[in-house]
């Protein structure tokens, strides 16, 4: 099975054009004010208005109110959504739409428990534990903490480049990958040539591993 990549942090329509014309399978809006990747939601809403179709639309939110989980994902179109908070796994069932939940990870945490209590998601994303940050850090962390065996698909994500995610896809055997930092030019504005790149690193690993 084809590695998915999810190209994150979207805030302009010529980037999400552009990562849907190179062949990226979903892209992340946040919906998170402190984020400097954060969109507005009619800004969204226009940005996946013209996007082609199969192009999933993913919505992240932090430790938002199942209400306004419901308006954005009514307003925007969205496909998916994208838990990355303290979020519990009853707030989570509430989404209108499949859920991904976020697990931070850091030494310390039991992820096979972290998993237990979010057994209900369509996928669990694994990124970099912050203390300051929910996500974004641009930083990876320590791949061998996963587990070898799990009963969802799971994404990768936190500290993604074009130089590492070859490695990362053959350290894990992950359902798909997540970028956000590693293919900007700043943030939130996204350089094509490094998503370009990015994606055709995730195609070169997946045809030496066939």
């Amino acid at each position: 099975m084809s590695v998915r990549i999810k190209f994150c942090g979207i805030t302009r329509a010529e980037d999400a054009q552009a990562a849907a014309k190179l062949g990226a399978d979903a892209l992340g809006f946040v919906f998170y004010a402190p984020s400097p990747r954060c969109v507005g939601v009619a800004q969204a809403a226009a940005i996946a208005r013209e996007l082609p179709p199969f192009v999933s639309k993913v919505g992240l939110f932090v430790n938002a109110a199942a209400d306004e989980v419901e308006d954005v994902c009514r307003a925007v179109g969205l496909d998916v959504v994208q838990y990355h908070g303290d979020e519990s796994p009853e707030h989570c069932a509430q989404a209108p739409k499949p859920w991904i939940k976020a697990i931070r990870v850091r030494p310390e945490l039991d992820i096979v428990a972290e998993c237990r209590r979010y057994a209900q998601a369509s996928a669990w994303l694994f990124d970099t534990y912050d203390d300051k940050l929910y996500g974004g850090s641009g930083k990876a962390f320590d791949w061998a903490l996963l587990p070898q065996q799990h009963r969802r698909p799971i994404i990768l994500a936190g500290g993604l480049t074009p130089d590492n995610v070859g490695q990362a896809i053959r350290s894990t055997a992950p359902y798909a990958v997540d970028v956000s930092g590693g293919i900007e030019a700043a943030k939130g504005i996204k350089d094509h040539d490094k998503m370009r790149k990015f994606i055709a690193e995730v195609q070169r690993c997946e045809c030496e591993t066939r």
